[in-house]
């Protein structure tokens, strides 16, 4: 799904760019839920980039990647955590590019993206490789998510990467 986003474009770049674990549910501009083997997975674009909530039996778990105001918390290159039954796993990464190849990389993930049924993509006012765009997949018996934050003004991309899955029960020794 595409949509144009009704806001600023808030993130100025991709070192601005922080992020959380267990946040409340922030104000989205637009939202995608899904249902994925039984589990309720929402994606939401916010005004400074994507926010994933997760349901579980005890509430609901979330992961943000934005400009959070007094975040002391920058994007990670990778974090691997436990959160009540599930095992977290993230990672991200920025990418450089040149003008042309930068273009050419927002339409192929704009392309694959807004023709994927679980995924959803925002386009920012101004120009149309500003865009913050999610994909999620059910594999193996875990929850997976990309997503993309785009600067067209920096020629700077930034993949972040994402898994859940249940953690195995601890096996008695025998």
């Amino acid at each position: 799904m595409l949509t144009t986003l009704t806001t600023s474009y808030t993130d100025t770049r991709a070192a601005d760019l922080a992020w959380a674990l267990g946040r409340e549910p922030l104000p989205a501009l637009a939202t995608l839920d899904l249902e994925l083997a039984g589990t309720k997975l929402q994606l939401r674009l916010l005004g400074a980039s994507h926010q994933v909530l997760l349901e579980e039996e005890r509430g609901i778990c979330s992961e943000t990647v934005a400009c959070i105001p007094g975040s002391s918390t920058p994007l990670p290159l990778g974090v691997a955590k436990r959160v009540g039954d599930w095992e977290y796993e993230f990672a991200a990464r920025v990418e450089a590019l040149s003008p042309r190849a930068f273009a050419d990389r927002a339409q192929e993930l704009l392309a694959l993206v807004c023709d994927h049924p679980h995924g959803l993509a925002g386009v920012f006012p101004g120009s149309p490789h500003a865009f913050t765009a999610l994909l999620a997949q059910h594999r193996e018996g875990q929850l997976h998510w990309r997503t993309w934050h785009a600067y067209p003004q920096d020629g700077q991309l930034v993949a972040t990467r994402t898994r859940v899955g249940v953690r195995a029960p601890a096996v008695a020794a025998l």
